[in-house]
């Protein structure tokens, strides 16, 4: 696996819904995290299936571990200030992990509808 300094968020880059939010979201991160399409980066983590891309977005930590959808853009947007609470949600108020990653999955099976 390629060795980061930073999160780098791999998206789809033929999504326009997702070019969308990545635009905010790299708005919200500033510098804090690296943002590329799988398409062109994706290559450099062979332990992630090409599915797993097209189905959501991943996270890849610079320690090496990989969080995918909902829980992946929480984590990334713990990285702005002021949202860090969205992932103590995620992670702590019972139900809230199922619920978001439901409605993640929903979304990106409609992505073109959004």
């Amino acid at each position: 696996m390629t060795k980061l300094e930073k999160p780098l968020l791999l998206w789809d880059g033929d999504c326009g819904f997702c070019r969308r939010w990545i635009t905010r979201w790299q708005y919200l991160t500033g510098e804090k995290v690296d943002y590329a399409p799988f398409q062109e980066k994706g290559d450099q983590f062979p332990e992630i299936p090409k599915e797993s891309f097209i189905n959501s977005v991943q996270l890849v930590e610079p320690d090496g571990k990989i969080y995918r959808g909902a829980e992946a853009v929480f984590r990334t947007l713990a990285y702005a200030p002021g949202r860090r609470w969205m992932l103590w949600v995620y992670q702590r108020v019972p139900g809230a992990a199922p619920l978001t990653e439901w409605g993640y999955r929903f979304v990106a099976r409609h992505r073109s509808t959004f």
